[in-house]
């Protein structure tokens, strides 16, 4: 719950009084939201200023990037062409594959057989692999029909049916006071990481009425309403 209010902020850091009120809203103990601040601290997600301010850090922060540019959806032209990567590392701990595996989902590839993932080469991001050791990258088009080959990578009437209903939650529920704060914060957290498994195709290979950018449309302006009912909270409860 820490995690999300951090993530919803801009810059992503709060007051330890707002953290802590705003815990209470979920019937988190002070004390209890207090030693996951110092978990957090400790494990290099987060940094205390030594003044009552927590900003997310390491991990986190990159996640919060990446949540960021979900919202963004910005997309290259596409040529045609896929990215494919190659897992070349040798056996390793299933700490160390887990997020391997993280890092290729968060650059939105799929993963056709073990070790073997794609995507149509729309994004930016997934230069970002390049770099990584683990892997190899290679450019490549897949005969066939690559409509078909999408479908089968990823679960796009599934993903659409989720959106919509969100949509429609985001539409039902609007924030009009503290009361609000709470089931609003958890709408919002599930629409954030809905819009992260977005596979962001080209224009050719998304399916008709795709609900994606209805979506971000939505939320944006739902989001507008729910952060000026929690900085108006806020105020109340920051130290003066």
């Amino acid at each position: 719950m820490l995690v999300s209010a951090l993530l919803g902020e801009d810059p992503p850091a709060l007051p330890v009084a707002h953290l802590v009120a705003l815990a209470g809203l979920f019937d988190i103990t002070p004390n209890r939201a207090r030693v996951a601040l110092s978990r957090m601290v400790a494990s290099g997600e987060a940094v205390n200023d030594g003044r009552g301010l927590y900003r997310l850090h390491g991990r986190l922060a990159e996640r919060r990037l990446r949540q960021e540019a979900s919202l963004r959806a910005e997309m290259s032209p596409w040529d045609g062409s896929w990215t494919m990567a190659i897992v070349t590392a040798p056996a390793s701990p299933a700490e160390h594959r887990a997020a391997r595996r993280r890092r290729l989902v968060s650059a939105r590839l799929a993963e056709q057989r073990a070790g073997v993932w794609i995507r149509p080469a729309n994004l930016a991001d997934t230069r970002a692999l390049a770099n990584d050791p683990d892997l190899v990258l290679w450019t490549a088009v897949p005969e066939g029909d690559p409509a078909e080959l999408v479908a089968n990578l990823w679960d796009l009437e599934g993903w659409a049916s989720r959106a919509r209903q969100l949509g429609d939650f985001l539409a039902a529920r609007p924030t009009t006071g503290p009361h609000d704060l709470a089931p609003g914060f958890e709408l919002s957290a599930a629409v954030l990481r809905h819009l992260q498994a977005d596979p962001l195709l080209p224009d050719e290979m998304t399916p008709e009425h795709w609900p994606g950018w209805a979506l971000r449309s939505t939320y944006a302006r739902w989001d507008a309403e729910y952060r000026e009912v929690l900085r108006t909270w806020g105020r109340s409860v920051r130290p003066t």
